[in-house]
């Protein structure tokens, strides 16, 4: 929500963080609040411009109770609503005057911290991950296809579970399933004392698996 925040400043300011530019208004620091939301009450950081002409939407100025809008945009977002028809949602029935270039920057943003999470390190020892891939149906250039979701989760040594990543395939193959193994061995994944399948056909499970040491320990 700070990040979303941070960028309808910076629409409403009309250059970045950090651009040096001759304005009479600038960034003047951060508001801090507890709100409540779905998930329970939650610490923002709301941004503030030294005019106070800045009005934030996603988190307006004396709101204590978010009606779930943090995930409003990127859920259209996912199926398939363009930035316009967005704007034009938000603004017929919640009365959000998003401008399309705020709610572009904001879903720009959030996917890169997306990417960030996607492409962290990893522990060196799992003592189980579990694998699995279901089939989604996304909206392409206003065209429903399917693609395959490949998940893995696993449990750490404190006994925590984690979700190792999420990778996005046309369908499920062997040689992706391949492709995911190499990702989470080139971020630190050393050995894995189970690892638990859950394909239904084993004829996906990767042919060259034993070039992969984090394998040994492959069940069905």
């Amino acid at each position: 929500m700070t990040t979303a925040s941070q960028e309808e400043l910076t629409s409403h300011l009309g250059y970045d963080k950090h651009q040096e530019l001759d304005s009479s208004n600038y960034r003047n620091g951060y508001n801090e609040k507890t709100i409540k939301s779905k998930y329970g009450n939650i610490d923002v950081a709301i941004p503030r411009d030294r005019d106070s002409s800045f009005e934030p939407q996603l988190v307006k100025k004396r709101e204590v109770l978010l009606d779930g809008s943090e995930d409003l945009i990127l859920s259209l977002y996912t199926k398939g609503m363009s930035v316009r028809d967005i704007q034009h949602h938000l603004d017929d029935l919640y009365g959000y005057e998003l401008s399309e270039q705020t709610i572009s920057n904001i879903t720009s943003k959030i996917i890169e911290k997306a990417t960030e999470w996607q492409n962290r390190p990893l522990d060196e020892i799992y003592p189980i991950i579990f694998m699995d891939a279901t089939v989604l149906k996304i909206r392409v250039d206003r065209v429903v296809k399917n693609i395959a979701a490949y998940i893995m989760l696993g449990i750490t040594l404190e006994g925590k579970k984690e979700i190792i990543g999420i990778w996005i395939g046309e369908n499920e193959t062997s040689k992706y399933w391949l492709t995911v193994l190499n990702d989470i061995q080139k971020r630190g994944i050393q050995d894995v004392l189970i690892f638990r399948t859950i394909f239904s056909n084993r004829k996906i499970v990767p042919n060259r698996v034993e070039t992969l040491n984090i394998l040994q320990n492959l069940q069905f």
